[in-house]
Protein backbone atom coordinates (compact mmCIF):
# COMPACT_ATOMS: atom_id res chain seq x y z
CA UNK A 1 0.00 0.00 0.00
CA UNK A 2 1.52 3.28 -1.04
CA UNK A 3 1.44 6.25 1.25
CA UNK A 4 -0.26 9.50 0.20
CA UNK A 5 1.89 12.34 -1.11
CA UNK A 6 1.41 15.81 0.39
CA UNK A 7 2.66 19.22 -0.62
CA UNK A 8 5.14 21.12 1.51
CA UNK A 9 4.95 24.70 2.76
CA UNK A 10 7.60 27.36 3.16
CA UNK A 11 6.61 30.40 5.24
CA UNK A 12 2.94 30.12 4.34
CA UNK A 13 3.43 29.52 0.61
CA UNK A 14 2.98 26.20 -1.14
CA UNK A 15 6.15 25.00 -2.81
CA UNK A 16 6.40 22.50 -5.64
CA UNK A 17 8.16 19.95 -3.44
CA UNK A 18 6.18 17.00 -2.14
CA UNK A 19 6.81 14.36 0.48
CA UNK A 20 5.15 11.12 1.46
CA UNK A 21 2.89 11.15 4.50
CA UNK A 22 4.36 9.23 7.45
CA UNK A 23 2.83 5.81 8.04
CA UNK A 24 1.66 6.78 11.55
CA UNK A 25 -0.97 9.12 10.04
CA UNK A 26 -2.71 6.17 8.39
CA UNK A 27 -3.43 4.34 11.66
CA UNK A 28 -6.96 4.72 13.07
CA UNK A 29 -7.50 7.06 16.02
CA UNK A 30 -8.40 5.25 19.23
CA UNK A 31 -11.00 7.13 21.27
CA UNK A 32 -9.93 5.51 24.55
CA UNK A 33 -6.34 6.70 24.11
CA UNK A 34 -7.46 10.23 23.20
CA UNK A 35 -9.74 10.37 26.26
CA UNK A 36 -6.98 9.07 28.55
CA UNK A 37 -4.39 11.55 27.25
CA UNK A 38 -6.85 14.44 27.48
CA UNK A 39 -7.76 13.54 31.06
CA UNK A 40 -4.14 13.30 32.15
CA UNK A 41 -3.12 16.53 30.41
CA UNK A 42 -5.99 18.36 32.12
CA UNK A 43 -4.54 17.34 35.49
CA UNK A 44 -1.50 19.56 34.84
CA UNK A 45 -3.66 22.65 35.46
CA UNK A 46 -4.82 21.72 38.96
CA UNK A 47 -3.91 23.97 41.85
CA UNK A 48 -2.66 22.53 45.12
CA UNK A 49 -4.78 22.79 48.23
CA UNK A 50 -4.44 21.48 51.74
CA UNK A 51 -5.50 22.10 55.31
CA UNK A 52 -3.26 24.48 57.21
CA UNK A 53 -1.24 22.84 59.97
CA UNK A 54 -2.33 25.49 62.46
CA UNK A 55 -6.01 25.59 61.45
CA UNK A 56 -8.24 25.41 64.51
CA UNK A 57 -5.42 26.27 66.90
CA UNK A 58 -5.08 29.98 66.13
CA UNK A 59 -6.75 31.16 69.31
CA UNK A 60 -5.69 31.51 72.91
CA UNK A 61 -7.60 28.93 74.91
CA UNK A 62 -7.10 27.22 78.24
CA UNK A 63 -9.08 24.64 80.13
CA UNK A 64 -11.26 25.84 82.99
CA UNK A 65 -10.45 22.66 84.90
CA UNK A 66 -12.96 20.79 87.03
CA UNK A 67 -15.63 22.15 89.32
CA UNK A 68 -17.57 24.31 86.87
CA UNK A 69 -19.98 21.67 85.53
CA UNK A 70 -18.66 22.01 81.98
CA UNK A 71 -16.53 19.74 79.83
CA UNK A 72 -12.78 19.92 80.36
CA UNK A 73 -12.14 21.12 76.82
CA UNK A 74 -9.99 24.25 76.43
CA UNK A 75 -12.12 27.37 76.18
CA UNK A 76 -11.41 30.68 74.46
CA UNK A 77 -10.30 33.28 76.94
CA UNK A 78 -11.35 36.90 77.04
CA UNK A 79 -14.71 38.61 77.10
CA UNK A 80 -16.93 40.98 75.19
CA UNK A 81 -17.54 38.65 72.27
CA UNK A 82 -19.62 35.58 71.55
CA UNK A 83 -16.45 33.59 70.95
CA UNK A 84 -15.18 33.87 74.53
CA UNK A 85 -15.99 30.83 76.62
CA UNK A 86 -16.58 28.59 73.60
CA UNK A 87 -14.72 25.31 73.29
CA UNK A 88 -11.58 25.30 71.19
CA UNK A 89 -8.79 23.08 69.83
CA UNK A 90 -10.75 19.83 70.00
CA UNK A 91 -11.95 17.99 66.94
CA UNK A 92 -15.44 17.84 68.45
CA UNK A 93 -15.65 21.63 68.82
CA UNK A 94 -17.03 24.07 66.31
CA UNK A 95 -14.08 25.80 64.59
CA UNK A 96 -11.69 23.32 66.21
CA UNK A 97 -8.94 21.46 64.44
CA UNK A 98 -9.60 18.25 62.54
CA UNK A 99 -8.55 14.92 64.00
CA UNK A 100 -5.08 13.79 62.87
CA UNK A 101 -4.44 16.22 60.00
Amino acid sequence: MSRPVVGTYAQGKITKATTTLPHVFLTPIRDDVVRDVHTRMAKNHRQPYAVSKVAGEQTSAISWGTGRAVARIPRVSGGGTHRSGQGAFGNMCRQGRMFAP
